[in-house]
């Protein structure tokens, strides 16, 4: 279903592969405590690079069998990742929807990237993918969430009450959607 990157103004967004682990490592060790208050907590084994390497090999196996995909984000010019992706939970058949998460390094908060990013994924899924549906939750306290995923069309559905077990704790989340602009014509 992917061929080949995508292109934004100043990024270029694609599937994450397994030469990436280093890369995908580096991230992940920049961000760990920027992205603690919004990521469950790691496995132990999270900067282990043949298990995450099998990792990503599994994600893109996810692709290849069309129920979820795994991107990262990049400067045209740089190799270091910028944001990571995903679309999970890909379901067919009467639904045609996913789940879309997403998360920025800290060096490159507030620059619009996130936006850029998320833009270029929502479009995949409904241009590339055909989804009729995008779902993204977050947590209440995460306002810059919101207002992105806001910006983005995204329209709160739904307050699930203790949704995900996240640094330590079961928390609340915003359920929020974007329906593909063209479902009517679908």
């Amino acid at each position: 279903m992917v061929n080949g990157p995508i292109k934004t103004a100043r990024l270029v967004v694609r599937l994450v592969e397994p030469d990436d682990v280093d890369e995908v490592i580096a991230y992940d060790r920049r961000n760990a405590g920027h992205l603690a208050a919004w990521s469950p907590t790691p496995s132990a084994d999270v900067f282990d690079r043949e298990k995450r390497r099998e990792r990503i090999v599994r994600r893109r196996a996810e692709a290849d069998a069309d129920t979820g995909y795994g991107f990262i984000a990049l400067f045209h010019d740089d190799p270091r990742i910028v944001a990571g992706l995903g679309l999970s939970n890909v379901v067919r058949s009467a639904f045609q929807a996913c789940h879309l998460g997403y998360s920025v390094d800290r060096e490159h908060e507030g620059k619009g990237l996130a936006s850029e990013a998320v833009r270029a994924v929502v479009d995949f899924a409904f241009e590339t993918l055909g989804l009729h549906r995008v779902m993204a939750n977050y947590q209440p306290t995460n306002e810059r969430s919101g207002r992105l995923l806001r910006r983005l069309g995204f329209v709160a559905e739904g307050y699930a009450r203790d949704y995900l077990f996240i640094n330590g704790a079961w928390r609340d989340h915003i359920l929020t959607a974007c329906i593909n602009p063209r479902a009517r014509e679908q």
